[in-house]
């Protein structure tokens, strides 16, 4: 037994758990739903991360195991993902959550039929039909009524996680029931037939995206801006497309004007945490991935590295953490314009 591999998930589940008591307190002081929902994702993270410490201390099991799946490969990014669909619903956003779900079913569909997951054809298939159905539902409605977007997808999410639920906890797995690597001795999903395995890409490779490009696009609504693309464009599809790549590019030119602007102390709080949020969200994404294909040695150590730069941004920014309590208030600031009005 390594010692990281019992210190690591714990700290990561201690740290979960914390941070969802606070965000949850948000919620209840403001009653924002992307607060909820992200207090959830975070609760879906703790837990993941307290299976992953009890299997690491005292030794895996069947039941550990498949909760460890199921709320690691399905729940945790797509409930954190959906808090930022909810957090950007007066934008738009929902473009890009629309298409990062068909991306993810897309995949699985792909994944499907491949040699690495055999007889997962079907289940690839349905996935990909029903992601398909909620991309264009989201879509739709961000043209249409966009902050009907976010219910969607947070209902979509949730008539997924009840069919994942289903199919993992009932699931055969070949003994001993679980799966670790040989040599690092961390858990992975390979002890779950294929047609399990290939229906994780809606969730959790669209809730990382959203999660990621989310903090990315926050950072840029406040950051002083050197737009180099600035055209208008209103082409439906091909001006979505567009308005990414705007974002993209002229994300990366305001950088310098951004470092010019902390320096000076003249930078809105929200760029430098949104960017650590961005950063955070980003590297469990990978190295959980990497864990998906045999590289497993980076898994506890992403996962604890990621919440920990999630947490720190969450906490410099003003939005998010105006005032901080854990029974009595702890700090408080001075209210400033919302995300939510600057992008509405």
């Amino acid at each position: 037994m390594s010692v990281l591999n019992v210190v690591l998930p714990l700290g990561s589940s201690v740290l979960s758990f914390v941070f969802a008591a606070m965000v949850l307190d948000q919620w209840w002081q403001r009653r924002h739903s992307f607060q909820l929902v992200w207090g959830i994702g975070l609760l879906w993270y703790g837990i993941s991360a307290g299976t992953e410490f009890l299997g690491g201390a005292f030794g895996w099991t069947e039941p550990v195991y498949r909760v460890w799946y199921l709320i690691g490969a399905f729940f945790v990014a797509g409930y954190l993902g959906v808090g930022t669909i909810y957090l950007l619903s007066r934008s738009r956003f929902g473009y890009f959550a629309g298409t990062t779900v068909f991306i993810g079913g897309l995949l699985s569909l792909l994944f499907s039929h491949s040699s690495r997951y055999p007889g997962a054809g079907t289940a690839g298939t349905v996935a990909f039909v029903i992601a398909l159905v909620g991309a264009i539902a989201i879509i739709a409605a961000t043209a249409t009524r966009r902050q009907l977007a976010a219910h969607i997808a947070m209902g979509v999410l949730v008539i997924g996680s009840l069919a994942a639920t289903y199919l993992v906890l009932t699931a055969h797995l070949p003994a001993p029931g679980w799966a670790v690597d040989p040599n690092t001795h961390v858990p992975v999903g390979s002890a779950f037939p294929g047609y399990v395995r290939v229906l994780t890409g809606p969730f959790n490779i669209a809730g990382a995206l959203c999660l990621v490009f989310g903090a990315i696009y926050s950072a840029y609504v406040y950051m002083p801006k050197h737009k180099v693309l600035r055209a208008k464009v209103r082409m439906p599809v091909i001006a979505q497309l567009y308005g990414v790549a705007a974002v993209t590019v002229n994300f990366i030119a305001s950088l310098p004007g951004a470092v010019g602007a902390l320096l000076e102390g003249k930078l809105n709080s929200r760029v430098p945490a949104t960017i650590l949020i961005a950063i955070g969200a980003f590297i469990p994404g990978l190295t959980s991935g990497l864990n998906r294909f045999g590289v497993t040695w980076s898994f506890f150590l992403g996962e604890f590295l990621g919440l920990l730069l999630i947490f720190v941004g969450f906490m410099v920014s003003e939005e998010v953490f105006r005032n901080v309590r854990i029974g009595a208030t702890l700090w408080s600031r001075r209210p400033s314009a919302s995300l939510e009005r600057e992008v509405g």
